[in-house]
């Protein structure tokens, strides 16, 4: 009774700070928008863990975050390794590589009609394929090393990024296309200073919706065949032997790199793309 009451006061708090930073005044500080989420997270945990106490519930139900803590911190070593795996050399390896092949065959497709009534429609079947379908494909042909991660994180995130860079390609108006003319300017300096210019926008939310995909990719796909390391492989056998608390450990883990990977696209597409309206004020 007593975890509730701590909770339920805890709650008012920050609710009645929340109402604060609420202000017009307030809430348009960049500290303010910072603030408000975290406290927002912390008001949950502190909840969850009262409740957990509160009715005693068991750790290999749900444990409570203080435990979860307690889990993460003794266990960096083995956290850091499944990260490498898992984070570094399937999801990244996978993104780079799906990110550049499909901003090329965007450029191919774009360049003929004939591919972009041709492939386009099969990239959208491909992209409709569910993932625990494909990835033991996968895995049974590039093995349980990080490459079959790779390859499947490239099937992930190759048609979003592709469907939004040909979009993309596709925005400059007849005006802009002329006046390059004008200039005697062929189709490689077209494309390079007036239309993967202004299509940047589009290859960046794709990139962005590509960022979390890669992620969840990567694990899943170590559910199917995985070397003893690994978020997927962890998380699998943690619910095995139930140690829960291990496993919130890697969902701690995993949430944090898929929130600073989707943060370094959004923070790149700032800094490249400043003179789009969407990036102004």
């Amino acid at each position: 009774m007593i975890w509730l009451m701590a909770a339920f006061l805890f709650w008012l708090g920050a609710m009645a700070l929340n109402l604060r930073l609420a202000h017009p005044k307030l809430a348009q500080k960049r500290w303010a928008k910072v603030v408000v989420p975290l406290l927002f997270g912390l008001t949950i945990i502190v909840i969850w863990e009262a409740l957990v106490r509160a009715f005693d519930v068991s750790a290999a139900i749900l444990p409570a975050p203080s435990a979860v803590a307690v889990t993460f911190f003794n266990s960096t070593d083995l956290l850091w390794q499944d990260f490498t795996q898992t984070v570094l050399k399937g999801a990244l390896r996978g993104y780079i590589i799906g990110a550049v092949a499909a901003i090329i065959t965007a450029v191919l497709i774009d360049r003929s009609p004939f591919l972009t009534q041709g492939l386009l429609p099969i990239g959208n079947f491909v992209a409709a394929l569910p993932i625990v379908g494909v990835a033991p494909i996968l895995v049974s042909w590039f093995g349980f090393d990080w490459h079959s991660k790779a390859a499947v994180v490239v099937v992930m995130v190759f048609f979003p990024i592709l469907v939004n860079t040909v979009q993309g390609l596709r925005e400059t108006d007849a005006m802009q296309r002329d006046l390059m003319k004008t200039y005697a300017a062929g189709y490689l300096p077209t494309l390079l200073k007036l239309r993967l210019p202004a299509a940047l926008p589009f290859i960046f939310n794709g990139l962005k919706i590509a960022a979390t995909l890669a992620l969840i990719g990567a694990i899943v796909a170590e559910y199917f065949g995985s070397p003893t390391r690994g978020m997927g492989f962890r998380i699998s056998t943690g619910v095995g032997s139930l140690s829960i608390d291990l496993v919130w450990a890697e969902i701690v883990v995993a949430a944090l790199a898929g929130t600073a990977f989707y943060g370094g696209v959004a923070w790149i597409e700032k800094k490249v793309t400043f003179w789009h309206p969407s990036q102004r004020g």
